[in-house]
C-alpha cells in the first residue's frame, strides 16, 4: 500500500436514521406552520367582527353600509363618543352595571372559596353526597325556577331593586365547584403543619389557601364580572325603573329609539365591551393559569 492511499481521505457514508430524523423534522415544522396560520386565521375570523364594530364607531351614519365596505374610516368622527353620552344615559347605565359587576364578584368570589374550602378540606358526614347535589344544580336552567325566584323576591320586597340581582346570583355552584378542584391540587401537609402550629380552619383559609390561590381567584372573579356585566334577562325581568337600567338593558332602549343610528349604535357596543377587554387584558395571566391548573389533582 503507498503513501497516497493512505493519505486518500473515506467518504463519510450517511446512517439511515439520520435521513428518517431530518424529514421527520421537517414534517413537524411544517405541520407546525401549518398549525400556526390556522390559529391566525381563526384569531383573526373571531376578532373581525370587534375590529369592525370599533371602525364603525368612528364614521358617519352615512358611511356604515356603503360598498365596497371601508374598513378604515375617513374622515374620524370621534363626536359619536361625545353625542352617545348627550344623547343616552348612558353614565348611569355604567354605575348601574358596575356596581352590580363587582358587588355580584366579590360576593361570589367570597361564598364560593369559602364553600369549596369546607367541601376540599373539611371532613364531616355526607360531604360528596352535598357537594354533588350542590353541583348538580348547574344543570338545572334557571327558566324553570325564574317564576318562583321572581314571585320570592317580589314577597321579600326586593323586586325593582339593584338588591334582587345582587341576591339571586351571589351564590352560584360554578364557584364553589372551580375553587373545590383548585384547593384540592394544594398539599395536605400545609394544613396538617398549620393545624399542629394551633391554627384554625379560619387562620388556614385566610393565611394559607387564600394567598396560595390567587390564579383560580381571578378566573373566577373574571368569569362572574364578565357574566353580570353582560346579563341582560335578570335586569330585564327585576329591573324596570328607568335610573335602575344596566348598560344592556340601556342599550336595548336607545337601539328603539334610534334604530337607524347605526354609528352611535356601535359607538355604545364598544362603550359596554371596554370594560371587559381591560380586564381581561390585565388578568389574562392568573386566568389562563387557573383554568389550566383547575382540573389538576395532587
Amino acid at each position: 500500500m503507498t503513501a497516497t492511499d493512505l493519505s486518500t481521505p473515506v467518504p463519510a457514508v450517511a446512517a439511515p436514521g439520520n435521513h428518517a430524523t431530518s424529514a421527520r423534522r421537517v414534517r413537524s415544522r411544517g405541520w407546525r406552520l401549518v398549525g400556526y396560520v390556522a390559529l391566525v386565521l381563526a384569531a383573526a375570523g373571531l376578532l373581525l367582527p370587534f375590529f369592525w364594530m370599533v371602525v364603525t364607531s368612528l364614521k358617519t351614519n352615512n358611511d356604515v353600509f356603503t360598498i365596497p365596505i371601508t374598513w378604515l374610516p375617513d374622515p374620524v368622527v370621534w363626536r359619536n363618543y361625545v353625542d352617545i353620552w348627550q344623547r343616552s344615559d348612558m353614565t348611569t347605565w355604567l354605575r348601574n352595571t358596575l356596581l352590580l359587576s363587582v358587588t355580584v364578584t366579590f360576593l361570589q368570589v367570597f361564598t364560593g372559596s369559602f364553600a369549596a374550602y369546607g367541601f376540599a378540606r373539611v371532613r364531616f358526614p355526607g360531604r360528596n353526597l352535598l357537594f354533588l347535589a350542590y353541583v348538580g344544580t348547574i344543570a338545572v336552567p334557571w327558566q324553570s325556577y325564574m317564576i318562583p325566584q321572581f314571585i320570592l323576591m317580589s314577597k321579600l320586597h326586593l323586586s325593582n331593586t339593584l338588591w334582587s340581582i345582587v341576591a339571586i346570583q351571589a351564590f352560584g355552584a360554578i364557584g364553589v365547584f372551580l375553587m373545590k378542584q383548585f384547593y384540592e391540587t394544594i398539599p395536605e401537609e400545609l394544613s396538617e403543619a398549620a393545624r399542629v402550629d394551633g391554627l384554625s380552619e379560619y387562620g388556614i383559609y385566610r393565611r394559607i389557601i387564600l394567598p396560595l390561590s390567587r390564579p383560580a381567584l381571578a378566573s373566577l372573579a373574571l368569569l362572574m364580572f364578565t357574566t353580570t356585566w353582560n346579563d341582560y334577562l335578570g335586569p330585564l325581568i327585576y329591573l324596570r325603573s328607568p335610573e335602575l337600567r344596566t348598560i344592556q338593558l340601556g342599550l336595548n332602549t336607545f337601539i328603539s329609539q334610534y334604530n337607524a343610528e347605526y354609528a352611535l349604535i356601535m359607538t355604545g357596543s364598544v362603550l359596554s365591551v371596554l370594560p371587559v377587554a381591560v380586564i381581561f387584558l390585565l388578568g389574562q395571566r392568573y386566568f389562563i393559569e387557573g383554568v389550566a391548573s383547575t382540573g389538576l389533582k395532587g
